[in-house]
């Protein structure tokens, strides 16, 4: 398989020089090679690590850019001519009032008229056919060095506090840029930037001092650009980089919490600008229903609204927040490199990978019955504690309540309690609604939330007491006792979680395992990745020395910087959640208060006019186009899509995952379903 994507890339690859070579002269003629913007693109190919020369890239894009553009104009020109040839639109309807002196020179521009419009139109097509092809072709180096630059700012802080750790550990210059290289697992792009120094020393015989100065000039961050430009004046001058390191480090944990108040400030705007435009459809569902009470029918624009516009401003606002709110970089996972089979295998173990007897397979006939052994073993374990499998995994709940609601959904189908036609769905709004949505969402969503917010809660039981820990450890590493012995003592002085997982490091140390492997392990166990760094920070300082007080002071004060950030967060969001919940719940009171007291009433004053035959002659039909059971139909249904949206938001805003708004989901949803069944 393997093979085969290697070769259709290959292949890609291959018609895209093509492309590249056959529009290289379109490049030559539109564009200077020494001009700002091939220089600004070629910075960024640079910046997003894109193995591409300017001039074929650019080249690639033109190409693109005409292929899509003649592809959308004879699109468009067949458009244009549709809309005349069906009748849709007329030479006689379109008119620029030009003055004519005669018959004969209107009989003319009528003539041109369908003849220029369809040129126009292929013309319109056909420009917004090349800006998309060339414009996303030149727009993906941007957007990927603006990802890089983002996690390097991110990043940064606790790259420099690990760089101090490593300084204070006893490691040289040299040592420390080769640690931060391989450090990839754990500190993503930063990591990337430093193995670029080191490969320009090691390959190309370049002076690692000139190798920080060009790094510096072609890193995407402003930060780490200045960063490498004040060590590399620390290198040239000989001066102290271990206090250098310090008080970068400090720099930087101020700087990083003054990047989450500009994010917290963006995210209250935002949460102002929702409270606004989620009552927008409101208002406009309000304008349809009077104009549909006064005989003007628009049941069009009401359907549009309820399943068009209010998922739109729900998905836009996603959208809008995913651009400013900072989620956790990394999957928490510790590169096991130079561990033991044991480690590497327990990396890959899985739902299917044995762990580390699958290594052994094929030598022996003996491994083959303990891989057959093992999987038994660990489908009985499966069945037997079906929850802890679902804690660890959550989305694997999905596995079982999808398919369980799409059985229950059929079953009643089959059976008739399912209205299959939309008149069906408005004679019982209720039922519809719920047997064809609320009863699978509910199926789906209360395992995933019940099984996730106990992952979550899971894991922060480790992050939660870890900054009072590692001072312990500190204070324990000072006194004499080696890194293993204090944490047997912080072991015997504390409670919780954390607590529990020291005891059981020291276990497997006796036992024969490496304090770096059990270390490894019992990070990859929870995989958060603040703890990774933290893991990472100490396993490269013990490598030299037991006596690592400074570096667990460091990694305490990372991680007391981390706590500082995280309870402001989760205070600054809390009033965003609530201000969201709120707008929600007051769009639910008006709707129910819409239907119960001025669709209801309305609906029963136009049948008795209609039984009385009161009605004024030649007078507006009042509420006689008003059909109330399809109202409330549109109204529960608009009531519940803004019931997902804002739990969604509400999940996203809070903990930067979706999954985090499932909960809120649940409950928003069965908020709306208990005042529906009230007031439907």
């Amino acid at each position: 398989m393997s093979n085969i994507d290697s070769e259709n890339s290959a292949g890609l690859d291959r018609s895209t020089d093509t492309l590249g070579d056959a529009f290289y002269p379109l490049f030559q003629l539109l564009f200077d090679k020494d001009g700002e913007f091939v220089s600004d693109v070629e910075e960024k190919l640079q910046q997003a690590r894109m193995p591409n020369t300017v001039e074929l890239y650019l080249s690639r894009a033109l190409a693109v850019g005409v292929l899509v553009g003649i592809t959308l104009w004879i699109l468009g020109m067949a458009i244009g001519y549709s809309v005349f040839a069906l009748g849709l639109v007329s030479s006689e309807s379109i008119s620029l009032g030009i003055p004519v002196a005669s018959e004969s020179t209107a009989e003319l521009l009528r003539s041109l008229v369908m003849p220029a419009a369809v040129v126009v139109s292929g013309i319109v097509f056909g420009s917004i056919g090349f800006a998309l092809g060339f414009g996303t072709l030149v727009g993906t180096p941007y957007s990927k060095a603006s990802a890089r630059k983002r996690e390097i700012n991110m990043l940064l802080s606790d790259s420099i506090s690990f760089m101090y750790a490593l300084s204070v550990g006893g490691l040289n210059q040299l040592e420390i840029l080769e640690a931060m290289a391989r450090a990839d697992d754990t500190y993503g792009e930063v990591s990337r930037e430093f193995q670029s120094i080191v490969q320009e020393t090691e390959y190309f015989g370049t002076d690692y001092r000139n190798a920080i100065r060009q790094q510096a000039i072609l890193t995407p961050s402003a930060e780490l650009s200045q960063f490498l430009t004040d060590m590399l004046s620390i290198v040239n001058s000989g001066g102290d980089m271990e206090g250098f390191l310090k008080d970068k480090k400090d720099k930087h944990l101020r700087t990083a919490k003054q990047q989450q108040e500009q994010t917290l400030d963006t995210m209250e705007l935002f949460g102002e600008m929702y409270m606004t435009l989620s009552l927008f459809p409101l208002l406009l569902i309000i304008i349809l229903v009077i104009m549909s009470m006064l005989g003007q029918a628009q049941q069009e624009l009401l359907y549009a609204t309820i399943y068009g516009l209010i998922p739109l401003v729900g998905v836009g606002f996603l959208v809008l927040i995913s651009t400013v709110k900072q989620d956790e970089i990394g999957d928490g996972y510790l590169s096991p490199s130079n561990g033991s089979q044991r480690l590497q295998g327990q990396q890959q173990e899985g739902l299917i990978h044995m762990g580390l007897i699958e290594s052994y397979v094929g030598e022996f006939s003996l491994f083959s019955r303990i891989k057959d052994r093992e999987g038994t073993y660990k489908t009985q374990e499966l069945l037997r504690q079906p929850h802890i499998f679902f804690k660890q995994h959550p989305l694997y709940t999905l596995a079982l309540s999808v398919p369980a609601s799409i059985v229950v959904l059929a079953v009643a189908v089959i059976g008739g309690s399912a209205p299959t036609s939309w008149d069906g769905m408005i004679s019982q709004p209720i039922w519809g609604t719920v047997i064809w949505f609320y009863v699978p969402v509910y199926f789906v969503t209360i395992p995933l939330a019940v099984f996730h917010e106990w992952n979550v809660h899971s894991r922060s039981a480790i992050t939660g007491k870890l900054s009072d820990n590692l001072r312990k450890l500190s204070s324990a590493n000072d006194t004499g006792q080696t890194l293993l012995e204090s944490f047997r003592t912080v072991a015997d002085t504390s409670s919780g979680k954390l607590a529990d997982e020291f005891e059981i490091m020291y276990a497997k140390v006796n036992y024969g395992m490496s304090l770096r492997e059990a270390l490894v392990e019992f990070n990859n166990t929870y995989h958060i990745p603040r703890l990774a760094r933290t893991v990472k920070l100490i396993t490269k300082a013990q490598e030299a020395s037991s006596q690592i007080t400074e570096v667990l002071t460091t990694a305490a004060q990372s991680s007391e910087n981390q706590d500082d950030i995280e309870r402001e967060r989760i205070a600054r969001t809390r009033m965003q959640v609530a201000i969201i919940l709120m707008t929600y719940v007051t769009l639910l009171a008006v709707m129910a208060i819409l239907k119960t007291q001025f669709l209801d009433v309305m609906a029963g004053l136009s049948s008795q006019a209609s039984g009385s035959g009161g009605g004024v002659s030649g007078g507006p039909s009042f509420g006689g186009a008003l059909d109330p059971d399809l109202m409330s139909l549109l109204f529960f249904h608009g009531v519940t899509l803004q019931a997902v949206l804002s739990g969604f938001i509400s999940g996203y805003i809070r903990n930067a995952d979706l999954l985090a708004g499932v909960k809120f989901v649940v409950i928003l949803q069965s908020l709306a379903l208990a005042v529906w069944m009230v007031v439907g």
